[in-house]
């Protein structure tokens, strides 16, 4: 035994990477493998005497798999007939290819047939017999057989079937399905629902007319939901299906969130005596799970209604069933009261009369095809047949006349309508592959001969017709069909026996009649309850009890969350906190800069001054406009530069006016551009000066540029790159102005507050400042390679001043601007501390450059009289004779050095302390 598994688990890894030569090896050894597990694994369940089959000769067989038989006890493979899983369903397959032969507009001239198999409700049983299907496939090897005579063995040819239809159990189509797809053979099931069989990857030959367990499970918990219960326990038989349709409803309500389960219990495939009873005993243990959600077979369900009654806990459970209890009466026969109010979930079927015609008129004498219909007549008639009866006791004799449904009761069996799908399913799927590959051709053409499984189950996914029910058959990508579900209440009363009621149907969500449901043995009618803990108060939420599923204690919503449903916080909306109970939210109020604030009135009141003083030094320079101060300073470039040392106090009104459009536009613009003027103008003047003295080193002959045109076309390029920054700044993000609530946003929501402000973020705000910034940086670097040149020439060493003081204090800037980042006072503070820094750059522009001029000007107009020109040649030679003057002196020992500079004209009185020379002036 282990030797033939390590042997066939080997040939299924090696199977993938088979060639097609090489793969009628493996299937001739593969098959062998899997005859031999299925029957060694209990030598003693080999099947005998119910080893039959169902052959139907046609031009294309189709294999079918029945639970004839339900499973044997140890010992047999087969048990007891089932006469509605078995019997109906498998009579619903021949009658649809009755049907399908006799329609003259589905395959004409093409017959369908059948090859139909028992599965005896076993998997391995069933992979045993479904070697049969594959058998055609198989290449046999004829090398150990002799015939007497000496000729060749002549083997008789098996029957090729191209599709199968079933299986019933999950478990049965999952053993199945693996062979299958290695022969690439179509498989549609009309009663596996098992989650797993939608994997494409691993079962891509499987198809099935029913919704798979995971829309049934959805459905469930929908139910468990609309009933208001909370706390369940779950009970599934062990099993592809069993186990698959509660782990689906497992994931599902973790995902919601709103469902627990207390316990899983499930039951084994071979149940020990008092198995049942222990069952129950554990669902007692949490009795608050009253609910109990079951996946369990036929069988399993009615074993448990047993232990139910016995253990005298009638009335407590609410059972909740699955499809595979439905609307079975075989279940709660003898039960009724231990099943009232139970619930099931049933895939949406109609019962089709023209089967219950067919079946009611089948006999001994017309139904010879079906070598099980002997043994059905005596299972449902209580009688026994000639000779050797499959019955055994004192029982009366068939007489052969009996007629369904009149000496027996006869009720269709609800997957009947499912089978005929499936076989109307495949039937579609071949006409149109006829209609494809042989059109025009009566019967099968030479192209269908060797049906492709791979090309037929394309077919089959495409199929979209209208089933025995009415209701359409389509297939997803997996194969899977859509979720339609009717809901049942098993009712009674006092006047009529137990039957189920339809309350309620799902499609895609829950429709489900309350008012239908009915609780008579639940006191006073009401939905009885499901549930570990009492509701919590407004603004809790229920917050489960570490080590008890389901069970929780109230805890008030805290922080900016409010009470969205019993069970969740939430929080609220970012400009929304939480009305005083947390039931619902309100809005945040909204701040903004007050001109009556400290953080507004000190920046605005220097602003006023910065501004007065701009003024009257533009004042006084425009009325001694021609005077040697005004003209030595550069006339063009000093309004420039107040222009910019304007700006840069003025933009101070827009910084703290409430936050709009046309303020948050007027930031954009003003903020960068005032320091852009005012030092693209200084930039101008150091490097004009610099390029003077560098020039005069290797030349007499003036540098370009240096006229007052060229340099306000200079500036204004300089000054161009920060306009057209702003420009692209509105085009990429226009300016608009937005309540900022992480600002305040404090951990009372009670104190959280919003800030009303201009959509410009910190990154962008200083993004815009870099500009001005690079100017600083570049006009002092050339102040320091100025610092050289003697003051009675030029104005390098204020605007060096002029230039160390700002960058002492922009690198003030940086750190209060952004360590205040996260300051709930964060608006006030970095507001007031950019405003400032403009203001006072600009005032030591203003100080340093202009007031020491104002001052001569206004108090000292005495030194304020035209001196002699010189010549570029004569300036560049002082400048430079002076230059080396100073060498000379650090090297001598008492540190002087004489010399003259510039010689006066005879009879000239010796020059004035302050000498003001304008370079523009000057003959070059």
């Amino acid at each position: 035994m282990h030797t033939y598994s390590s042997l066939c688990v080997s040939m299924h890894r090696a199977s993938v990477y088979c060639t097609a030569v090489q793969h009628r090896y493996f299937i001739m050894l593969m098959s062998v493998c899997l005859r031999t597990l299925a029957t060694t694994e209990k030598p003693e369940l080999q099947a005998q005497e119910f080893a039959h089959s169902i052959r139907l000769d046609g031009d294309i067989i189709l294999g079918g798999l029945f639970p004839v038989h339900a499973r044997g006890e140890p010992g047999s493979a087969c048990g007891e007939l089932k006469k509605e899983k078995g019997i109906h369903r498998l009579e619903a397959m021949l009658f649809a290819i009755d049907l399908i032969n006799k329609d003259p507009e589905l395959l004409p001239n093409v017959t369908l047939g059948a090859l139909i198999l028992d599965t005896c409700s076993r998997d391995t049983y069933a992979l045993e017999q479904s070697l049969t299907f594959v058998q055609a496939l198989i290449e046999r090897d004829s090398s150990d057989v002799h015939c007497a005579n000496g000729e060749p063995p002549v083997f008789a040819k098996p029957d090729k079937v191209v599709g199968v239809i079933g299986a019933a159990a999950s478990s049965v189509s999952t053993m199945v399905a693996n062979i299958l797809r290695l022969f690439g053979i179509p498989q549609i099931s009309y009663a596996s629902t098992a989650p797993e069989l939608s994997d494409d990857a691993r079962y891509d030959f499987f198809s099935r007319v029913v919704p798979p367990d995971t829309f049934q499970a959805q459905a469930m918990l929908d139910i468990v939901m609309a009933m208001g219960w909370n706390y369940v326990s779950t009970l599934a038989s062990e099993g592809t299906y069993g186990e698959s349709g509660v782990e689906a409803f497992l994931q599902i309500s973790r995902e919601s969130g709103a469902v627990c389960v207390a316990q899983s219990q499930k039951i084994p495939r071979e149940p020990t005596r008092g198995e049942f009873d222990r069952v129950i005993s554990r669902l007692l243990e949490t009795p608050n799970a009253r609910a109990v959600i079951m996946f369990a077979n036929e069988d399993d369900i009615r074993r448990i209604l047993e232990a139910a009654k016995r253990n005298n806990v009638t009335g407590h459970f609410l059972w909740l069933g699955s499809d595979s209890w439905g609307a079975k009466v075989s279940p709660v026969v003898h039960q009724e009261d231990v099943a009232e109010g139970a619930i099931t979930v049933l895939p949406r079927r109609a019962s089709v009369a023209a089967f219950d015609r067919y079946f009611r008129s089948r006999s001994l004498s017309n139904n010879r095809r079906n070598v099980w219909f002997a043994e059905f007549w005596e299972e449902n008639f209580d009688c026994k047949l000639g000779m050797n009866p499959k019955r055994q006791g004192n029982l009366k004799k068939c007489t052969g006349l009996e007629k369904i449904g009149r000496d027996s009761t006869y009720e269709q069996e609800g997957k009947v309508q499912f089978v005929m799908d499936a076989v109307y399913a495949m039937a579609h799927a071949l006409h149109k592959m006829h209609q494809d590959l042989c059109s025009g051709y009566p019967g099968l053409c030479p192209r269908m001969s060797t049906i492709d499984g791979k090309k037929l189950l394309n077919y089959i996914r495409a199929v979209n017709f209208s089933g025995s029910a009415k209701t359409p058959v389509v297939f997803s990508e997996n194969g899977d069909a859509p979720g339609r579900y009717d809901i049942f209440q098993y009712q009674s009363s006092n006047t009529s026996e137990g039957e189920y009621k339809v309350v309620g149907h799902w499609i895609d969500k829950l429709h489900l009649d309350m008012d239908a449901l009915r609780w008579s043995r639940f006191g006073d009618g009401a939905v009885p309850p499901s549930v570990c803990s009492a509701p919590c108060q407004a603004g809790e939420r229920k917050k489960v009890v570490k080590g008890v599923p389901c069970c929780w204690h109230c805890e008030r919503c805290s922080g900016f969350q409010y009470q969205a449903s019993e069970v969740a916080c939430q929080l609220c909306p970012y400009e929304q906190r939480p009305n005083v109970n947390r039931t619902g939210c309100t809005p945040i109020p909204v701040v903004q800069l007050d001109w009556r604030s400290p953080w507004v009135l000190m920046p605005v009141f220097f602003a006023v001054l910065g501004i007065f003083a701009t003024v009257f030094v533009v004042v006084t320079f425009a009325r001694y406009n021609d005077t040697p101060i005004v003209r030595a300073s550069g006339r063009e470039m000093s309004y420039v530069l107040l222009a910019g040392i304007f700006l840069c106090y003025a933009i101070t009104f827009p910084m703290v006016a409430t936050p709009n459009m046309v303020a948050c536009s007027l930031r954009r613009v003003l903020l960068g551009l005032g320091m852009s003027i005012s030092y693209s103008a200084l930039l101008t003047k150091t490097n004009r000066i610099y390029r003077i003295f560098e020039q005069g080193k290797r030349s007499v002959a003036a540098p370009r540029f240096i006229s007052p045109p060229s340099q306000l076309a200079i500036t204004c390029s300089l000054i161009s790159v920060q306009l057209l920054g702003v420009l692209a700044w509105f085009v990429a993000d226009p300016p608009n102005a937005i309540v900022d609530y992480g600002e305040q946003r404090t951990q009372d929501p009670a104190n959280a507050l919003g800030t009303l402000k201009c959509d410009i973020s910190d990154l962008a705000l200083i993004c815009s400042l870099s500009y001005s910034i690079l100017l600083v940086v570049t006009c002092t670097v050339y102040a320091i390679k100025t610092r050289g040149v003697p003051e009675t020439f030029n104005e390098a060493k204020p605007i060096g001043f002029t230039m160390y003081t700002t960058c002492i204090i922009w690198l003030a800037f940086i750190p209060i601007f952004f360590g205040t980042a996260q300051s709930e006072e964060k608006m006030y503070i970095q507001t007031t501390t950019l405003t400032m820094s403009l203001s006072l750059s600009a005032s030591v522009c203003l100080g340093l450059l202009y007031m020491p001029k104002v001052y001569v000007i206004l108090l000292h107009p005495e030194q304020n009289v035209p001196k002699h020109k010189r010549s570029f040649k004569a300036i560049v030679t002082a400048a430079t004779m002076s230059s080396k003057l100073s060498q000379l002196a650090t090297d001598r020992p008492n540190g002087e050095a004489k010399t003259e500079l510039c010689e006066p004209k005879a009879g000239s009185p010796p020059p004035s302390k302050n000498t003001y020379v304008s370079y523009t002036n000057h003959a070059m």
